[in-house]
Formats: C-alpha cells, structure tokens, sequence
C-alpha cells in the first residue's frame, strides 16, 4: 500500500453525521473513501470536499442493507489498493411505531443495516487496519437509545444497544494491535432520522426532539475528537450523558416506562 495520506472509509456518508464525518476528517487532510446507496450525493460530496480542502475523495454507491455489501466494499478497497486507516460504521435507521404495525420485512432490513453489515465490514476491514503501518481506528455510531429498551422504538434501540456492547467488546480484543474502537452515541440530532423513522409527525416528540437537538457537525467533531484520543465510549450533550447515566441508576421499569409515553405515536 503506496499511499501517504491515509484513508477513511465511512458508510451512510451522504447526508446527516455521516457527511458531517467526511466534512471533519476531510479538515484534518484524511483522504475518504464515502459508501452511502445514493450516487448523485455522494458525487456532489465528493466534489465539494475535494474542492475546499484538497483531498482525494472516492465513493461507492450501494445499498448497504444487502448480504453482501460488506464484501463488495472491501473488494473495491482492494482493487484501489487503499491505506485505510479509519473505518467508520455509520449508516443506519430506525423504525418508530408499535412493533406489531411495522413490517416485518422492514425490521428486518433495519436490523441487517444496523448490525450484521456493520459486523461484516468490520471483520472484514480489520485486517486492512491492521496492515496500516500506523494507528488505525473503528468509529462505531450507536444512539443514546443503546442505555435502555425504547418502546416504539423496540427494534431500532435492541439494535444500537448490540452496536454499543460489540463495540466495546471487540475494543478490548484488540488492545494488543495498532486498532482502538471507540463508539459514538448521538441523542437528537438535526437530521433526517425522525421522518426517516416516522416520527415527525407526532407532535409531542417532535417538541421534545426540538428542545434539545444538536447539529450534527457537532455531533461529528465531537466523535471525531474522542476517537482520536482513543476513547472507547462517548455521549455528546451533557443532558445526554445524564439521561444515559440516570438510565443506570433508576429501575428500568421507571426508565421504560418515562419512555413509552415520550414515544408513543399517539400525540
């Protein structure tokens, strides 16, 4: 691997944290390699991010919920013969609604977007960060949702909450090697997710969400940051991290509880 400037690879980097992700390491002269399913954004990225700050930014567009995105990411690496040196598990969604009224069929995809391709390309790609010649890193992105069980949002927080204890369970394994794991767990951020899950329609989330919503170019630079220091696990927003500390303390009936009438659809 000939490259001098490393390279980041980032899933679901089209728009949202993702971009954001690509924006801050971009600032810190990483080249990027971006995979997201939409090709007209991820050229537009490309180009914008090449242009302000003089990088080389790759993409691949792919629909990153398929059995076998994960082999075909890594596979276009290889072709292109990538240093990677950051790998960043990005891309993912959630589903608001009563478990029983939501399909099957779209769970079902959530959980394989959410989990099992964020596992496949790790396994996957530890092996590239291992040839690094220096340190590498994995950047998990989980949820504050990860500290509880969320009804109504059953499914997508059970998925975080795997995304969280993988994280710090492969970061411990690999102690030993030039890779640290560090997982990143956003609460309200001003994104696409709420439509994308259906929820901003329900007024009373919507308000709740407005209140205390962080940009997610903070977000961003706030998990770039603690990755770089080698964190293993980090909640940006103090009220965030009290509400993820309170989560431990009180009894999860209580928590679950508060949290069923937050998100319940009805308004």
């Amino acid at each position: 691997m000939g490259n001098k400037i490393p390279y980041v690879l980032i899933t679901g980097a089209s728009k949202g944290i993702g971009k954001e992700l690509a924006e801050s390491f971009a600032k810190r002269k990483y080249n990027l390699l971006l995979i997201a399913r939409t090709e007209k954004l991820l050229a537009e990225l490309a180009t914008e991010l090449q242009k302000e700050f003089g990088v080389t930014v790759n993409y691949l567009a792919i629909d990153l919920s398929t059995p076998n995105a994960a082999e075909s990411i890594i596979a276009w690496c290889k072709k292109g013969d990538y240093d990677i040196n950051v790998l960043v598990n990005n891309a993912g969604y959630g589903l608001h609604g009563a478990f029983e009224t939501i399909s099957l069929d779209e769970q079902l995809n959530m959980m394989r977007l959410n989990m099992s391709t964020c596992v496949q390309l790790t396994y996957l790609a530890i092996p590239l960060l291992k040839g690094h010649a220096g340190k590498s890193y994995i950047l998990n992105i989980a949820s504050t949702a990860a500290y509880q069980a969320v009804p109504y949002l059953g499914v997508y927080s059970a998925t975080k909450s795997f995304v969280l204890s993988f994280s710090r369970a492969i970061r411990q394994e690999l102690t030993k090697t030039n890779i640290s794991v560090t997982c990143l767990s956003p609460g309200a951020v001003e994104t696409h997710f709420m439509e994308r899950a259906g929820m901003d329609k329900v007024s009373k989330i919507a308000k709740q969400a407005a209140k205390f919503n962080m940009q997610a170019d903070v977000v961003a630079e706030f998990g770039v940051e603690a990755m770089l220091k080698g964190k293993a696990e980090v909640i940006p927003g103090f009220s965030n991290k009290v509400g993820a500390f309170a989560n431990r303390l009180l009894p999860k009936n209580v928590v679950e509880g508060v949290a069923k009438g937050l998100y319940s659809p009805e308004n």
